[in-house]
């Protein structure tokens, strides 16, 4: 691999961005705790991975990456639908997720 293309996988969650998606999703732009906050996260990280293997088709690591964190935003799901769903059904409606 080229040294610029490692760049460009790294580069693409910088401080400003998450603090961005903090500040939009959670209560301020260092709440990186609220499950919101981590499912929009994890969200913005699901569609740059899923870019990534639509260039990158026989790309396993990252493709087994993306399913382990597909998992953990159902997981968070799942726990804001026990927890209250009203919250739920805010992030789902905002990040436009199916469900």
């Amino acid at each position: 691999m080229h040294k610029n293309h490692l760049n460009n996988i790294g580069m693409y969650l910088t401080k400003e961005i998450k603090e961005e998606i903090f500040a939009k999703h959670g209560k301020g732009k260092n709440d990186s705790g609220t499950a919101e906050a981590q499912i929009a996260l994890f969200t913005h990280r699901i569609t740059h991975l899923t870019e990534h293997l639509k260039q990158n088709r026989k790309d396993y690591n990252t493709e087994r990456s993306l399913v382990k964190l597909v998992g953990k935003r159902r997981s968070l799901l799942d726990y804001l639908i026990k927890k209250d769903i009203l919250r739920y059904r805010a992030i789902v409606k905002e990040l436009g997720l199916r469900k």
